[in-house]
This record gives C-alpha cells, sequence and structure tokens, in this order.
C-alpha cells in the first residue's frame, strides 16, 4: 500500500486533496520537519508495535519517546516494534510512512497524550515523502483511534 491507499480512505471525507507530497524524503520526524517547515515536535509519528501478538499503532509528537515503564503500565508487556517487513505486511504501509489512514482492519490505534498540546500535526500518509496537516479533533476522526494513552516520555 501506498500514498494511493492514503488518498483514497480520505475520499470518503473529500480530504484527499489535502495530502501533500514532497520531492524528497519526509521518512523521519528531522526529514518531515525540514520537508514541512515546522518544528520536529508537530510531526506526528506513528509507530508499530507487538502487543498480544496482534501489531498496533502508537501516534505520538515527534519530540517524545517510548517511556519503557509507562508502556509497559498500560499494555503489560514490554514494547517491542515491528520490523520492517512485517509492518508493511500487517499494518499496510511501509515503515517511514507508517500511519493510521487506510490501515489493515484489526490494528488498534492509540493517540498519545505528548500531541494534546498542539493545535495541528502532521502525520504522514503511507508513503515516505508524504503527510497531512491535521487537528487532533480530525486525528481522532481519520485515525479511528481506540483511546487516548500516555505513555511517552522527554516532551513535557
Amino acid at each position: 500500500m501506498s500514498v494511493e491507499t492514503a488518498k483514497e480512505y480520505f475520499k470518503k471525507w473529500s480530504m484527499e486533496d489535502k495530502i501533500l507530497e514532497f520531492p524528497i524524503s519526509s521518512a523521519t520526524v528531522e526529514e518531515a520537519a525540514a520537508a514541512l517547515n515546522c518544528e520536529e515536535k508537530r510531526i506526528a509519528k506513528t509507530m508499530a508495535f507487538w502487543v498480544d501478538g496482534k501489531a498496533i499503532l502508537i501516534v505520538m509528537a515527534g519530540d517524545a519517546k517510548v517511556d519503557n515503564t509507562k508502556y509497559k503500565g498500560q499494555f503489560h508487556t514490554k514494547a517491542v516494534m515491528l520490523k520492517a517487513d512485517e509492518a508493511d505486511e500487517l499494518i499496510g504501509h511501509p515503515v517511514g510512512g507508517i500511519c493510521p489512514f487506510g490501515i489493515k482492519d484489526d490494528v488498534n490505534v492509540y493517540l498519545d497524550e505528548s500531541l494534546r498540546r498542539f493545535k495541528t500535526v502532521f502525520p504522514a500518509c503511507g508513503s515516505r515523502n508524504s503527510a497531512i496537516e491535521l487537528t487532533i479533533s480530525e486525528l481522532e476522526i481519520y485515525s479511528g483511534f481506540s483511546e487516548w494513552i500516555n505513555i511517552s516520555k522527554g516532551w513535557e
């Protein structure tokens, strides 16, 4: 899957034209911030983890890091990220373009508290050179999130 999958997903809200595509990589927080000319903390990075034998996604601010103690308290397991080949297969997007849009049906999405301090954020859109600007309420709607969680550190 790719940015085309994200565009198809956003069509139901007539939002597909809001997806930005860049001539340069936006695969990392640093690259995305440079492509968007914004602060790194406003990049909504999406990370894929294993929980109870299933893939999950956690979207957090670009300046946040996973706090292993908080993660274990939330999910009752150690934080183990999906490998690149697993992410593409189980989530539907490649590493560097992972996002909560147009993903496989059985993947739960969690939004981290580190995002709530922003009016808008920039998550990827299925490719290593795409993003979309969304308000936090739009991110809630379009991500189909399961719940807000607090598993991060370093941004307070």
